[in-house]
């Protein structure tokens, strides 16, 4: 078992820690790409990290299906920081954070899943009508 989970205010402020050091890391505020892994993937652009955010979303698809079969837990939990990790530095390449996520999320809060799909779809479709 898990340890109990942290307050949503103690996950919010983690993530704006992680946020802040990704935004240090930036090539234009002085990350080397050469001592750093988030610099190097900022300075080779888009396509290194979205690549990441790719490997790591599958990885994540493989680790939840092991623990279907009785594999380890913990590694879908590595997993999804993985990909948490990667999506935050192309929030950050982007000049967004996950503060902009987490107004999203609490925008939906109480929004049945199907009917914001469909509300998506609609919107849409009315900005493709001339």
């Amino acid at each position: 078992m898990s340890a109990a989970a942290p307050s949503a205010t103690t996950s919010q402020d983690a993530l704006a820690r992680l946020a802040a050091v990704i935004e240090s890391r930036k090539p234009e505020r002085g990350g080397d790409p050469q001592a750093s892994y988030v610099a190097r993937l900022l300075a080779k652009g888009p396509d290194a990290f979205l690549k990441k955010i790719g490997e790591e979303a599958t990885e994540t698809v493989m680790a939840a299906k092991d623990v279907d079969h009785g594999g380890d837990r913990a590694s879908l939990v590595g997993e999804v920081a993985d990909l948490w990790f990667h999506s935050m530095v192309a929030l950050a390449y982007y000049g967004l954070s996950p503060a902009d996520v987490i107004a999203e999320l609490e925008r939906r809060e109480g929004t049945s899943g199907i009917e914001e799909k469909a509300l998506r779809k609609a919107r849409l479709r009315e900005g493709e009508q001339p």
